[in-house]
């Protein structure tokens, strides 16, 4: 017979201070030994998770569809630490007391299918690491469809500035999973910065950060969430009980998930553009203010920092920045430290990259833009634009995004599969802007970096002096190209071509 089902685990989380002592918890490391959990997928999450599991004493089945060249190896690996692997099926194993899942497997998946009829509590990493972290451990949670990655490493910044023991996690290179256990010394970080998908909130129950945003919401993911409610409403358990909301007020679903998902008793933070009100952080003309984290937030402000400490200062960028600020003041960061961590911090690349100015023309490359209210962002930053666009929309539409955007376009160039519909929205919103299409190979063929010589040359005819040539795709890479790091990198070694 199975085993009950692990008992999910309360934490205490301080609002205001994280340095509160924590109250007894459960310890859920113990009551993994001895039972038996399977991890589902092999992906990034899958190993580090399996890992985690059998160093607590857990036996741990890991199952993943696919049987190829990548799998094998890791599978080989976990074998020898210990673990079941199964390749190429995808079974619930028997006696099965908890599934850890990939956050990208979708609810409707057959294992997590039978696993939910079983009554077998399915999870994901971010819950499980939440379960097992250092009870004095703070997270600082950010989610949103874009921005996730850059205000995350924004805020890693700006708490290190503070001499706060921080990292980043998530989507930006550690595993989270790895942040919550103890090195070999015993010790573990102080302060996590947290990156949160919607696929990773979604298998998230328990999860209680001191402070959390949701950056802004669009159409993204609809095929897995079934819908935009669900969608928004997933970023939105980001917001949970005790949890300091800091909301984007230009955004109306961040207001709106902060007020209907959060809990009302915690403290509810806005950032803005313009001049912030009493318990916001704002722009008042150069300088980044602070209304909120002050003594008198009715009568008083601090500055943190002025626009030219962020880089690039877009305006979607000085919202990252201001967001960044208001979670990093909520554990009490000098103004001081906000304004060094900003100037400090190194954008990603492939996120608004000035790549090089060829003839009084600025080519940017914001291959990351990869939906698009990501490109509506980046066109809005230039007041004279080159579009190259085009990949797999994924189901978005592009109508708003081309209407909004057509008094800023001089041209643009359509690559990817579908390029058609922009080129359609183009038509009926901007039909003097002159389009130019350059088909390109699907996948690995031969010829993807010499492509983007074509799209850049087209580009560069259709460009003035004084305007921008901005790979802001609006879409995902793969029909063309490995990834978007990727398209942006044959984008900038095409415009260093032309010099």
């Amino acid at each position: 017979m199975p085993h009950e089902p692990l008992p999910p685990v309360a934490h205490h989380h301080p609002q205001r201070t994280p340095s509160a002592q924590p109250s007894p918890r459960t310890d859920f490391a113990t009551l993994l030994k001895g039972r038996s959990v399977c991890v589902a997928g092999l992906g990034v999450s899958g190993p580090p998770v399996a890992r985690a599991l059998l160093a607590r004493g857990a036996r741990v089945v890991v199952v993943d569809g696919r049987d190829d060249d990548t799998t094998r190896p890791i599978a080989a690996e976990l074998t020898a630490e210990g673990a079941e692997v199964v390749l190429g099926d995808t079974p619930l194993p028997e006696d099965c007391d908890l599934v850890v899942t990939s956050p990208g497997w979708r609810p409707d998946s057959p294992l997590l299918v039978r696993a939910a009829e079983a009554g077998v509590e399915v999870i994901g990493d971010v819950e499980l690491a939440w379960r097992l972290k250092p009870a004095d451990q703070v997270w600082l949670a950010i989610t949103g469809t874009n921005g996730k990655t850059t205000t995350v490493r924004m805020l890693e910044s700006v708490l290190r500035a503070d001499g706060r023991d921080a990292l980043a996690v998530g989507n930006v290179g550690t595993p989270i999973i790895d942040a919550v256990l103890p090195d070999a010394d015993g010790g573990y970080h102080d302060i996590l910065a947290v990156e949160l998908s919607s696929f990773q909130l979604h298998w998230s129950s328990s999860l209680r950060p001191h402070a959390a945003t949701v950056l802004n919401v669009a159409a993204d993911h609809l095929d897995w969430h079934g819908g935009l409610d669900p969608y928004a409403r997933a970023k939105g358990r980001v917001f949970a009980r005790g949890t300091v909301r800091v909301v984007n007020t230009a955004d109306a679903w961040s207001v709106r998930l902060a007020e209907e998902d959060g809990d009302p008793h915690t403290p509810l933070v806005g950032f803005r553009l313009d001049t912030p009100r009493a318990g916001e952080l704002g722009v008042v003309e150069d300088l980044l203010v602070d209304r909120a984290f002050v003594a008198d937030p009715g009568s008083s402000a601090e500055e943190l920092a002025t626009l030219a400490d962020v880089r690039p200062a877009a305006p979607h960028n000085v919202a990252n920045a201001l967001a960044a600020a208001a979670l990093a003041r909520s554990v009490g960061v000098a103004p001081a430290a906000v304004k060094a961590g900003l100037a400090a911090f190194e954008p990603e690349p492939h996120r608004i990259a000035h790549v090089a100015t060829v003839g009084g023309v600025d080519y940017v490359d914001d291959s990351k833009a990869t939906n698009p209210h990501a490109a509506a962002a980046s066109l809005n930053s230039y007041a004279s634009v080159v579009w190259v666009a085009g990949g797999l929309l994924k189901g978005a539409e592009v109508d708003e995004l081309v209407a909004e955007a057509a008094p800023r376009l001089r041209g643009a160039v359509l690559i990817g599969r579908d390029r058609a519909r922009i080129r359609e929205a183009l038509g009926r919103h901007a039909p003097d802007v002159p389009v130019v299409e350059v088909e390109g190979p699907d996948g690995n063929a031969p010829g993807r970096p010499t492509v983007m010589d074509t799209v850049v040359a087209e580009a560069a005819a259709l460009a003035e002096e004084g305007d921008t040539v901005l790979l802001a795709p609006a879409a995902a890479s793969m029909d063309m190209f490995t990834n978007y790091p990727e398209r942006g990198r044959f984008f900038a070694e095409a415009v260093h071509r032309l010099l």
